[in-house]
Formats: structure tokens, sequence, C-alpha cells
């Protein structure tokens, strides 16, 4: 299993200062009610724990499956969610083994993050290893450390140390842009997740506590359920529902998101038996692992 890393207690920053949500709801389509959770930036004391530097591989999780028999809810329930041409769609057959049609992903990509797993999959395998999933401050801390940092490694937006959108396509400025690459995208390899190895982007993409694929690769279930800063904030009706649903926070964003939903504040949420193919997790601890170093 993979390291992991000690994260010490602290007072930390949690949340997005208003100046930046104004400057990015100045930067692409969705106005400021859909940033809003992110507000107001307050404190928090946080624990000392340790989490995974690296986002559960398929490798690992396959050793968990055959180890405890278990079978994903995209098993059981005979499909997986993809983006297709235009929209969401279901795929018969997918799920985290064979995330398109006769592709073995423990034996061609075991080294990259696992995806098409819902929460209670997640929370089955830290279940198993001896952890738990990270609650939503925990990971926000691990990425940007005491003080807010719009990305782990600084404020100013890189792709080259982040596998997101902007990676494979250049910068892209709004949806419009995002829909003409995902065209050519789908077009050469259909939806084969354009996930990578985990660490790839390390060290630069690592927050200050070596903390890699934070921003971008898959998205990361945390332990937390779904609700606002400030009771007394408007927020936009979609976020509202889900927070009265009680979803689950989902963080870091994955392969297909723009430099917004990478960020180390971005907060998405997602009903629990949600499962796609850039939607993946790592685990967190309270006491240090046995044969873990310091640091």
């Amino acid at each position: 299993m993979h390291d992991m890393i000690e994260i010490p207690s602290a007072t930390v920053q949690i949340g997005a200062p208003e100046h930046h949500l104004d400057e990015i709801t100045q930067q692409q389509i969705y106005g400021r009610s859909w940033f809003e959770d992110e507000a107001p930036q307050h404190i928090r004391h946080i624990p000392t724990f340790w989490i995974d530097r690296l986002p559960v591989t398929n490798a690992e999780f396959a050793e968990f499956t055959e180890q405890s028999g278990h079978r994903t809810g995209a098993e059981q329930r005979g499909f997986g969610l993809i983006y297709g041409r235009d929209y969401w769609r279901d795929a018969p057959g997918i799920y985290w083994r064979q995330p398109v049609p006769g592709l073995d992903a423990l034996v061609a990509l075991p080294d990259h993050p696992v995806v098409h797993v819902d929460h209670s999959d997640a929370l089955a395998y830290a279940a198993w290893a001896g952890k738990r999933l990270p609650t939503e401050f925990e990971w926000e801390y691990a990425a940007h450390g005491p003080t807010w940092t719009a990305y782990p490694w600084g404020n100013t937006w890189n792709p080259a140390v982040a596998n997101s959108a902007e990676h494979w396509a250049g910068p892209i400025a709004d949806l419009a842009a995002w829909k003409i690459w995902w065209a050519e995208r789908h077009a050469l390899y259909g939806t084969l997740p354009a996930t990578t190895k985990v660490g790839e982007f390390s060290p630069a993409g690592d927050s200050e506590f070596g903390v890699a694929d934070l921003a971008g690769n898959v998205s990361e279930w945390t332990s937390s359920s779904y609700g606002g800063y400030d009771p007394f904030r408007h927020y936009d009706p979609a976020l509202t529902a889900a927070m009265l649903h009680r979803y689950r926070v989902v963080r870091g964003g994955g392969w297909k998101h723009m430099r917004w939903q990478v960020r180390t504040t971005e907060r998405m949420a997602c009903i629990p038996r949600h499962s796609c193919f850039d939607l993946g997790f790592r685990c967190a601890t309270d006491a240090r692992p046995d044969n873990q170093q310091r640091g």
C-alpha cells in the first residue's frame, strides 16, 4: 500500500476568501451562487491525522476485491456512468476493472487511480485497509496547508503540474471550448478515462506536505456530508437540494475538469451511490500507521 503522510495538528483556514470567489466568477460561466458554498472562509482546529500520499490504485483495489470478495455498486447494477459524446449516460458492463469494453484496468493501468467506485465501495476498502476516508476539512488542509492557497502548489494556475482538461487541451476559457476539446478527445479515445499514474506530477504538483494528486487526476470521496458553512447564505438551488438530501462531499476535481474545479476549496456533492469514470478516493487514519516513518 502507498505511504501515508503525517499532517500535524493546526488551526486552519477553511474555505475561499471573498475576493477569490469574485475573481473566478468573472472568469467562467457559472454565477457567484455556484461557488458560495466555499464561503465564508473560517477557522477550524484539525487534530493530527495521516493521509495517503496517493489515491488508491487499480492494483490496490484489486487486492481488496480478491481478498474480500467485494462487488462494487457498478458491478451489482450492471452499468457504469460515463460522459458520452454530448452528455452523461449509462454504459452496460462498465465497472472499475473494465472502464471501457475490452480493457482490463488491472493489466493495462495498475498504477492509475481506481474509478467507478461509489461511497460505500470507498468505505469498504478503507475498512479493509484499517483506515477511513478523510473528512473534507482534513482533505482541504492536506491540500493547501494551514493558510489558503487556490492550488496545492500556490495561487497561480499551472496546467503542467496537474492532470486536468487544460493539461491535455491547453487553456480552456469556457464551456464551449471544453466541448470542442471533448468532442475531439471522444472521437479519438471514446470514453477511456484520461487518468495518469498516481504521483506522475510529483513533486511539482504536490501540497506543502508532499501529498500528491490533490488537484486533478480523479475527484475524491470524503467522509463528510454536504452542508453550508453559513446557514444564511444564498446557494444555487442545485447545491441547496444536495444539502437537504445529505449528499457526500467530493474534492479535488479530475482529469476532465477545468482549473476552477481542481482548486483546493472547490466543493462538489454526490449522492452516495454515485460512481463514474473520473471519481476515486484515498484514505486517512488517526494513528500513525505501522512501520510508517514520520514526516
